[in-house]
């Protein structure tokens, strides 16, 4: 199990979400529980709550009495917020192939359209000396397909949608995922890596320059990110500590637990985008948005996940 690094007060509302966050998931058209800023005629307040996010608003009078979201959870108010369906982001810029490739660039399995680098890691060995392998790091659905991949893989710079093709544009090979779970179980992390040279990985993200260390996500904060769809762009903070139902397609839907929900800073494509504050640390791995919401995996837990490290 991940480690927590909330306040007191962050932690108290967080115990109460995860006690009735089950029950409040198998409501219409809710997709989302988590800790939040209420929100007011579109302002964000300093007040900081239970937010039930949901694909759309209705009337009271068109639910269920079963459907109806509660005014509080155990004495502490609910926020109702509107998101839209939470899909994972993969799909049509930083298109171009490009050697060394930096964070920011498209990249992607060879049977997927392209997501994003995030940057390139190293094993997370305590020990001095030549790393064993170096890696691009990204998102599962974007380097391993959804789970539909076999390590060694040929990964492509740009992706598939970009023009990449077998085998000239094959910059690295499937070396590690994180499998997603498709039956109902909690998921932390949409995260893989892709094995590749040294001389044609490059830690710089693009616009954002070298990733200095992690910080672990707080309410407000300002995150940037490079995509390969949006380009450069901010957000800050709305949620943490969010359980999400997100859609892959086909029928596919997982939940994810313990994740960062920013304002919209991502489209399609985006995905794999490493997420870090106004000083360059990573805060999080983009994987998954509506048009109201950007949703990302805490970075502590995708490091931990696939044992890698910045440097």
């Amino acid at each position: 199990m991940f480690t927590q690094h909330f306040s007191k007060e962050i932690l108290t509302l967080v115990n109460i979400q995860e006690k009735n966050q089950d029950r409040l998931l198998l409501k219409a058209n809710v997709v989302g529980v988590g800790i939040a800023f209420k929100v007011i005629d579109g302002q964000k307040t300093d007040s900081i709550g239970i937010t039930v996010y949901v694909s759309s608003k209705m009337d009271i009078s068109l639910l269920s009495k079963s459907d109806v979201i509660p005014k509080s959870v155990e004495d502490v108010k609910t926020d109702v917020v509107e998101t839209g369906v939470l899909f994972a982001q993969s799909d049509i810029s930083l298109k171009n192939k490009v050697r060394p490739a930096r964070g920011g660039y498209s990249v992607g399995h060879y049977k997927v359209t392209a997501g994003t680098i995030g940057t390139c890691v190293v094993d997370a060995t305590p020990f001095a000396g030549i790393p064993n392998a170096y890696y691009i790091l990204s998102n599962n659905h974007v380097l391993a397909n959804a789970n539909n991949a076999h390590l060694g893989d040929p990964i492509l710079q740009p992706g598939h949608a970009d023009g990449g093709v077998l085998p000239y544009d094959v910059i690295a090979r499937l070396a590690r995922f994180v499998p997603i779970d498709f039956t109902g179980g909690c998921n932390y992390v949409d995260a893989a890596l892709g094995q590749g040279n040294f001389d044609d990985l490059d830690r710089e993200i693009y616009w954002s320059g070298n990733v200095k260390g992690i910080r672990p996500p707080d309410l407000g904060m300002t995150l940037y990110k490079t995509g390969r769809t949006t380009g450069h762009s901010s957000g800050y903070i709305i949620g943490i500590n969010a359980t999400v139902m997100v859609n892959y397609g086909g029928g596919k839907v997982a939940k994810f637990c313990k994740q960062i929900m920013t304002t919209p800073m991502s489209q399609g494509g985006d995905s794999g985008s490493l997420m870090v504050d106004q000083d360059g640390y990573a805060v999080g791995l983009l994987f998954a948005g509506s048009t109201t919401v950007t949703i990302a995996n805490d970075i502590q837990y995708v490091l931990q996940a696939l044992q890698v490290k910045f440097r």
